[in-house]
């Protein structure tokens, strides 16, 4: 599955990259996206691999904070860039006309930086938070890789502030990109049961539907794992719902966007009867 991953996602890049039809604002977002699930799912899966074919378990505080500032810092960048691509298709659906000179390059580019600034703010945050603990207990981690609620969970002292700390940055980090999705997906939708024509309504949703089901995959899974820290689950619900949203989503992504772009299908033809 991991390598599923890496090769669907790397193949997009390599697609969009060789095919100068494709050199456009969505394309470019979706580029950086697939960067940002492959460094998404190597902060966690590797690691995995390692303690299967070891038979070991351990991992360092040192490992483990450098594992969870990664995981942060791709995850956020997923929900960023989700955003930034829905105001991508909001501008492309609302102003069609505008949109070669709304999206230029310039702006394209400050948009994937700050979705990259505010992710690394994020997980800085995080893990400043985690620092602030002084000693932790000599305990499992019921999971498969590190994050701040469970290493919240296995300090000496009291967690409380912590976790309301948690929480609250999670609560504004995870608000800003879902409200911007919201907002054009709201605006999408005004503007397409404006369109008195079937075939250009159909036409309009379906140029949405890749993106669409991404979200969905994403933060479905996401809000999954995020409530089980809250609620107490089994290990083994934990477990599957931790999988679910750092390994099958990200390796879900390129597939959703390669089989239902006619132009993805195309340029990757293209590069492999290129390469054959």
């Amino acid at each position: 599955m991991y390598l599923v991953t890496m090769l669907g996602n790397l193949l997009i890049i390599l697609a969009v990259a060789s095919d100068s039809h494709l050199h456009t604002p969505m394309y470019f977002f979706l580029c950086n996206l697939s960067l940002a699930d492959v460094g998404f799912v190597s902060a966690t899966i590797p690691k995995m691999i390692v303690n299967i074919q070891t038979h070991s378990r351990v991992i360092s505080l040192a490992g483990c904070l450098t594992q969870m500032s990664i995981f942060i810092l791709f995850g956020s960048m997923d929900c960023m860039l989700l955003s930034v691509m829905a105001y991508d298709r909001f501008v492309a659906i609302c102003y069609p006309l505008h949109y070669p000179v709304i999206m230029h390059p310039r702006l394209c580019c400050f948009l994937v930086l700050m979705s990259f600034l505010i992710s690394l703010l994020d997980s800085q945050v995080h893990n400043w938070i985690v620092l602030q603990l002084t000693c932790f207990k000599d305990v499992k981690i019921p999971n498969f890789f590190c994050d701040p609620s469970r290493l919240l969970n296995l300090a000496c002292s009291d967690i409380f502030t912590s976790n309301i700390i948690v929480y609250f940055v999670g609560a504004i980090f995870g608000f800003l990109p879902i409200s911007g999705i919201f907002f054009s997906y709201c605006k999408i939708l005004s503007s397409i049961l404006r369109v008195p024509s079937l075939g250009q309504k159909y036409k309009a949703f379906s140029t949405c539907g890749s993106h669409m089901a991404v979200i969905c995959l994403f933060y479905g899974t996401g809000l999954w794992v995020y409530l089980s820290s809250v609620v107490s689950l089994s290990p083994r619900k934990d477990a599957v719902a931790s999988v679910m949203y750092t390994v099958v989503t990200p390796m879900l992504n390129p597939f959703i966007y390669s089989l239902r772009n006619r132009d993805i299908k195309r340029a990757m033809g293209n590069l492999l009867s290129q390469t054959i």
